[in-house]
């Protein structure tokens, strides 16, 4: 398995061209529970305690980050802020095993900001392939619980949440003193979204850099929109979780805020519990009960949003 989730991590990064790749292994036979990956992406990075009650990484990993030390991981002599975490197995036994990652398997992109050198001296980075490993596969009935599978980053998922987020690594405040702004300003300075942006601004700068796959927000906005054009077309309808499709950053200003959507829940499908999101699974045969009066509403009902939007 280590073998092959290593062998994963290179197939997909391909130099930067990223693959979407997913790598299925044993699925659940009866009581049978094979081996899977406990980690929620095979790249993290560890969260270490610092001097003063501080936190230095990603705040996110801090029970992973212990667990990974209390089963014999040690950190660098000089711990950092993005030290990437062995990835966390379960055994056939249901007993935790770690796996380091070889080296060379890990692509990582450091940010740079085209404009402002101050950003780029702040030693951000963030790995390029996001490879989700702990949801389970199933497929006609048949459960994998280790199913890793990646696509490629949108810069909002690095910059606006990653890089951000209060309980990752809350670094809004550190890019807006770059910028020479200040974050303690109470009232209308609105530094928080100049820093997102020019945060963005950096990834995506950074990414092209490195010739490294990645979509900013308003493209995968623009692409979704023209995916459900084509499939409503087709006479069929498209399920999807607003909270997922809509981007932190702009929402309002991409098409897809716009839109309400809906999730058919349908299989195959990923999950993570079927006490919570598997609960709802099920085959969706809405598109074969549509008649062609209804396709043919739904047709005006969409091209009259569209305009009124667009004024």
């Amino acid at each position: 398995m280590a073998d092959r989730l290593a062998g994963h991590l290179v197939h997909a990064a391909n130099g930067g061209r990223i693959r979407s790749t997913i790598t299925i292994f044993a699925p659940v036979r009866g009581v049978y529970l094979p081996a899977y990956v406990e980690s929620a992406q095979l790249v993290q990075y560890a969260c270490h305690s610092a001097p003063e009650g501080r936190q230095l990484g990603d705040r996110r990993n801090a029970d992973v980050t212990r667990i990974a030390r209390s089963l014999g991981w040690t950190a660098p002599e000089r711990p950092g802020a993005f030290d990437i975490l062995p990835v966390l197995l379960r055994d056939a036994s249901d007993r935790r095993v770690l796996m380091d990652l070889p080296e060379g398997s890990v692509m990582e992109v450091p940010i740079s900001h085209p404009d402002c050198d101050a950003i780029s001296r702040l030693g951000l980075r963030w790995h390029a392939v996001p490879v989700v490993s702990n949801m389970i596969l199933t497929i006609g009935g048949v459960d994998y619980p280790c199913a890793p599978f990646n696509g490629f980053y949108m810069s909002t998922e690095i910059a606006s949440r990653n890089l951000a987020d209060r309980d990752r690594y809350d670094k809004l405040p550190d890019v807006a003193r770059a910028l020479g702004m200040q974050p303690e300003a109470r009232g209308t300075s609105f530094w928080q979204d100049t820093a997102l942006t020019e945060l963005n601004r950096a990834v995506v700068h950074s990414f092209k850099k490195a010739g490294v796959a990645l979509v900013d927000h308003h493209t995968a906005s623009d692409q979704f929109m023209e995916f459900v054009s084509r499939e409503n077309i087709a006479g069929r309808r498209v399920a999807a979780n607003w909270s997922w499709i809509v981007p932190p950053q702009a929402s309002a200003a991409c098409d897809v805020f716009h839109m309400p959507m809906k999730d058919h829940s349908a299989v195959p499908n990923y999950y993570r519990s079927r006490g919570e999101d598997g609960r709802t699974l099920m085959p969706f045969y809405g598109d074969y009960h549509r008649s062609r009066l209804v396709q043919r509403t739904d047709d005006l009902r969409r091209t009259w949003r569209r305009w009124y939007q667009r004024g």
